[in-house]
C-alpha cells in the first residue's frame, strides 16, 4: 500500500493558491493509488518550535544514552521523522515568502534534518538516507519567478528545497510553479482562470503516469 505524506505551510486557507493545488494533488494521488494512505502535516497548526542548544544536545546524543528531557525535546522531530518514513511520496504546498520559503516550512526542515536518521557522515562525505521516496513541490508566488523571467534570480525557493532534499537523500523530485498569484488576490484575474493550467499540469502527471 502506498503512503503519500501531504505537507502545508501557508498561513491562508480557502484563498491559498498552494493549499488548491496541493489539495489537486491528493485527489488525483487517491485516484491514482485507491488503496493507498494519506498522512496530512498541516505546519500552521503543529507548533513547531525553534532549534536550540537543548535539542542539538540531544539529537547528538546516543539513542540509548537520552535522558527524560532530551527525549521529550526530540518528541516532535521524532514523530515527523516517522511520517516522512512512513511515506512513500510527498507533496509540499510551498508559498513564496520574501523570495524563500515561509518559516515554518523552515522550522520543519531543522526538526527532520538530523544526523544518523535522515543523513549521516563518513569518509566518503555526507549521504542521504530517504532512500527511495519522491517529491512533488507545488510552489505559489505573487509574481514570476520562473527561469528566464527578470525577477528569477530572486528565486530562493526552488533551489534550496532541491539541495536540503537532495542533501537527505530525496532526489527525485518535481516542481510546479503558480506564478504571479498577487493578480489574483487584487482582482486583476479570475481565480479559476489563473488556477486552470496549474490544475492540468498537476493532473497531466497522473495521466503520464
Amino acid at each position: 500500500m502506498s503512503t503519500l505524506l501531504v505537507v502545508n505551510s501557508s498561513p491562508f486557507n480557502e484563498t491559498s493558491v498552494s493549499r488548491h493545488l496541493s489539495e489537486e494533488f491528493v485527489q488525483n494521488w487517491k485516484q491514482a493509488n485507491p488503496n493507498g494512505r494519506v498522512i496530512t502535516r498541516d505546519l500552521t497548526s503543529s507548533d513547531l518550535k525553534t532549534v536550540d542548544a537543548a535539542w542539538v544536545g540531544a539529537a547528538y546524543t546516543p539513542k540509548d544514552a537520552r535522558t527524560a528531557e532530551q527525549k521529550q525535546a526530540l518528541e516532535v522531530s521524532d514523530t515527523l521523522l516517522g511520517e516522512l518514513r512512513a511515506a512513500d511520496e510527498y507533496v509540499f504546498g510551498v508559498p513564496m515568502h520574501n523570495f524563500g520559503i515561509p518559516s515554518l516550512l523552515k522550522l520543519w526542515i531543522d526538526q527532520i534534518a538530523r544526523v544518523g536518521e535522515t543523513f549521516s557522515y563518513s569518509e566518503a562525505g555526507p549521504k542521504g538516507l530517504l532512500q527511495g521516496k519522491k517529491a512533488t513541490f507545488l510552489i505559489a508566488s505573487g509574481g514570476a519567478y520562473d527561469a528566464g523571467t527578470v525577477m528569477a534570480s530572486f528565486n530562493h525557493v526552488e533551489p534550496y528545497l532541491r539541495s536540503v532534499f537532495g542533501f537527505i537523500g530525496v532526489t527525485d523530485t518535481k516542481f510546479l510553479s503558480a506564478g504571479g498569484a498577487s493578480a489574483v488576490m487584487s482582482g486583476q484575474v479570475d481565480r479559476a482562470t489563473f488556477l486552470k493550467p496549474h490544475v492540468e499540469a498537476i493532473r497531466s502527471q497522473f495521466v503520464a503516469a
